[in-house]
């Protein structure tokens, strides 16, 4: 049996007529840069964000750079954030001329550890940048007081969580400003790159909208030194066609992600755990194992592909020696690196494919780990 870690042909075939339609008519209208299915999109996605705006631009990396930008974040000023992330949380704040101060992650959730933010904080910081990675949204009721007490701007990066729940709210609603990506693996992703920032700041809204088009009111006339990161019309008509069925094709994962948990408990595995005041939308399905790498292989051989998400922190990446970090300062993001382990999760998944991943998991766990205690998942 083959099993894809996501299946994007499967998720076309059940949109096909609609995309087909949509993008034919942004051809047929020639209407390729910043056209009226982009801000139809925008529209729609601050609607489902339960923001007032949402800004289209060309990249989740994008997105966070702009929010940088239009908060003026910039040479000698610091922002934290998770160090178990994918590099471009840090790229954004450092290639603003700021720095990033990492923080370790909460081993139940993965997430950043709110009780290590304050040990942080410096006369420098200026913003907390969490991130609601794998789809689970960061404890922002402890992160905001952190930021309400010491006067700092909130950033979420969503890049991961589109449709999540906190406290019954939408993540990109949760902070000053956040940032998605609709890279095509993603939960709501297009055909090619794309992001979005979601805010209810009227004059952050306008300023990304400046600067995601080199900084023009009008054509020719430029009121800030701007940048060229639009969505692309294309992009937007196929993601306001996919927009509708976010929240079914979520349900999709997190019935996969229990039938995951009903086949893997009592191996000696951390399945995901979630706190009851979330919904996840299980972007990623990681586990945590011993002997993850041979678990990989295993997996490869029996035709089920997998991924790692992330096993060389940012601390740890030659990109950031200059921060000064060595090994052990962020020992459970260490920890787990080397452990945790994408097991496929996608909402067409079957399943008897899920079956099938879990049994060649619990037999892989069987030879290598026989006299190895069960452990309950979450």
């Amino acid at each position: 049996m083959n099993v894809p870690f996501v299946d994007l042909k499967a998720q076309y075939q059940s949109i096909r007529k609609d995309v087909n339609v949509a993008v034919l008519d942004i051809m047929q209208r020639a209407d390729f840069i910043l056209g009226q299915s982009v801000a139809d999109f925008e529209d729609a996605f601050a609607e489902y964000c339960e923001t007032d705006y949402a800004i289209g631009v060309d990249s989740g990396y994008s997105a966070l750079e702009l929010i940088m930008l239009a908060y003026e974040i910039g040479p000698g000023d610091e922002v934290i954030t998770a160090a178990n992330t994918f590099i471009a949380t840090a790229l954004a704040i450092s290639n603003c001329g700021a720095k990033p101060v990492l923080v370790d992650m909460d081993p139940e959730t993965y997430n950043i550890d709110p009780t290590k933010i304050e040990a942080a904080i410096t006369p420098a910081t200026k913003a907390i940048l969490p991130v609601h990675l794998y789809g689970q949204p960061a404890d922002m009721e402890a992160i905001t007081a952190i930021a309400r007490k010491h006067n700092l701007f909130v950033f979420e990066d969503a890049c991961q969580a589109h449709g999540a729940r906190y406290n019954g709210r939408r993540t990109g609603s949760l902070g000053n400003a956040a940032a998605f990506s609709f890279y095509p693996g993603k939960n709501l992703g297009a055909y090619g790159d794309g992001g979005a920032v979601t805010t209810n700041d009227p004059d952050i809204a306008e300023r990304i909208k400046l600067l995601r088009n080199l900084g023009q009111t009008v054509k020719y006339h430029h009121a800030i030194k701007g940048k060229n990161n639009r969505l692309d019309t294309l992009q937007a008509a196929v993601l306001k066609v996919k927009l509708p069925e976010l929240d079914s094709w979520n349900q999709g994962r997190q019935k996969a992600a229990d039938i995951y948990a009903e086949e893997l408990v009592g191996l000696p595995i951390t399945l995901p755990s979630k706190p009851s005041n979330v919904e996840h939308v299980y972007h990623l399905y990681v586990i945590c194992t011993e002997n993850r790498d041979e678990l990989q292989t295993r997996l490869n051989e029996a035709g089920i592909a997998s991924g790692l998400h992330y096993p060389i922190p940012i601390h740890l990446q030659p990109a950031y020696a200059e921060l000064g970090y060595k090994t052990g300062d962020f020992p459970v993001t260490e920890q787990y690196a080397s452990k945790i382990l994408s097991l496929p999760i996608y909402p067409e998944l079957t399943e008897e494919k899920i079956s099938y991943v879990a049994n060649t998991v619990s037999e892989f766990i069987g030879e290598s780990q026989p006299d190895a205690e069960l452990v309950l998942g979450d």
